[in-house]
């Protein structure tokens, strides 16, 4: 063989090789489950089916609409020095309302920080939602009472709360459900990891719903992720479907075939809700310096509220009536909500030190000592300069 043609054969291994290289990982097309079009037309889905009396549609509407008014009244306080933090819900109305309204009232709810509209589902009066908010409490409710955990700080840790009380449930005998909510930027903490892991293993009755907003902070999805979240389930032996997380219908019919799921005890579901979050991560946070205009615009288009009021009007589930009824109930929750924060009494500076340690502890006792002298100083000094 001549050197020109062991050349010659070595060329077609070295392009493969090249092309093999350049290659990116391969995914299917992603799913998308939906049962309501932007347009508000009505479609049908052969795995989900869903069938709602005009009585429970207009329920749907008045759930998204009152959370939707919260949180602009949230926003607006903050930005009027009421709040020190907020983290906006806006266009995410129908993944938080579907999900919350498909659980029973013995499910539990591990949220984040963002489930508002959870929250009113669960019953949780909406101005409880702000105290930590505020900085006056470290909640304002009792988990007890409504299956629905406090809010979650730390990204992704909830997750393995919900997977070891799920986990729990089941040792129990329980057929009750539990469902965490998490973001498309928890998806790449090692708790959520650890979390399919475990719920897979021991067949945890769990739901995991991650609405998926597109932006975790200023980093987008595509800097997550090689492949769609949903399908990440399948590396984790449970199934995964991506929802329409603006449509309210499909994210309700979607998660309730999860809870009834784990409830048979089939195990873990993962759910993505492809939703997007129109405004800001939190109000310390300006989407304008990593978000094109054209990009929300396009979003704008497939408002969750927008399109269910078209349908409830083209399907003459809902008259003028109800609509200006509802806009009159709109505006007393703004103002209640206005009324209840700025009321909000200032906690006792020492109460910062309660509820720490059960039977106390030796170093908070000298903080407790030295802040208890700090505070006094202060009024020391008001009496000398009299």
């Amino acid at each position: 063989m001549t050197v020109e043609s062991t050349a010659a054969a070595r060329k077609p291994r070295r392009a493969s090789k090249r092309t093999s290289a350049a290659k990116k990982p391969q995914s299917s097309e992603p799913q998308l489950v939906q049962l309501l079009t932007p347009e508000g037309e009505r479609v049908e889905h052969p795995d989900y089916s869903i069938d709602l009396s005009a009585e429970e549609l207009r329920a749907l509407y008045r759930d998204m609409v009152l959370t939707r008014r919260f949180d602009a009244e949230a926003t607006a306080l903050q930005r009027q020095g009421e709040l020190g933090l907020w983290a906006s819900l806006l266009g995410q109305e129908a993944a938080q309302i579907g999900s919350g309204r498909a659980l029973r009232d013995d499910d539990y709810v591990f949220p984040t920080y963002r489930e508002h509209g959870v929250a009113w589902c669960r019953g949780v009066d909406p101005t409880n939602l702000l105290g930590m908010f505020r900085g006056v409490n470290h909640g304002g409710w009792d988990p007890t009472t409504n299956n629905f955990h406090l809010y979650t700080i730390v990204i992704g840790s909830q997750t393995l709360h919900a997977t070891g009380y799920a986990m729990g449930v089941a040792k129990d005998g329980a057929d009750s459900a539990v469902i965490a909510y998490f973001g498309d930027g928890a998806s790449s903490q090692g708790d959520v990891a650890e979390s399919f892991t475990f719920s897979a293993v021991y067949n945890a009755p769990v739901v995991f719903f991650c609405q998926n907003n597109q932006w975790a902070i200023s980093e987008p999805t595509e800097r997550q992720t090689r492949v769609p979240l949903y399908q990440r389930a399948q590396g984790y032996g449970f199934p995964g479907v991506r929802v329409d997380g603006n449509d309210v219908l499909a994210c309700l019919a979607v998660t309730r075939s999860a809870l009834e799921r784990a409830r048979r005890g089939e195990g873990p579901t993962l759910v993505e809700a492809f939703t997007y979050r129109m405004g800001a991560h939190t109000t310390s946070d300006d989407p304008t310096k990593y978000r094109a205009d054209d990009e929300r615009a396009a979003w704008e288009a497939k408002d969750p509220i927008l399109r269910l009021r078209t349908y409830l009007e083209k399907s003459g589930h809902a008259d003028d009536a109800f609509f200006t009824e509802l806009e009159t109930e709109s505006e007393a929750l703004g103002k209640r909500v206005r009324e209840v924060v700025r009321a909000m009494p200032d906690p006792e500076p020492m109460s910062l030190f309660e509820h720490g340690y059960a039977d106390g502890n030796s170093l908070v006792d000298e903080e407790r000592a030295q802040f208890a002298a700090y505070q006094a100083s202060f009024a020391d000094s008001a009496e000398e300069g009299k």
